[in-house]
C-alpha cells in the first residue's frame, strides 16, 4: 500500500480538493450540511459520530 497525497485549500464555506494529479472536486460546507461536485452527495452532520448522506447518482 503506497502513500497518498490529498489537499484541502478552504476559502469560506468552499473547499477545494486536490490530489498527486491535481484538483480533483470541490465542496461547500454551511454549518451542518455539505455538497462534493465529485459525489453529488448531500450529507447533515448529525450529533456524535453519525452523519446523514443522500446520494445524486
Amino acid at each position: 500500500m503506497g502513500l497518498l497525497f490529498r489537499s484541502r485549500k478552504k476559502f469560506g464555506p468552499l473547499i477545494l480538493n486536490f490530489t498527486e494529479n491535481g484538483f480533483s472536486s470541490w465542496s461547500i460546507k454551511i454549518g451542518r450540511w455539505s455538497w462534493n461536485s465529485k459525489t453529488r452527495a448531500h450529507r447533515v452532520d448529525l450529533p456524535g459520530p453519525l452523519s446523514w448522506r443522500q446520494n445524486k447518482r
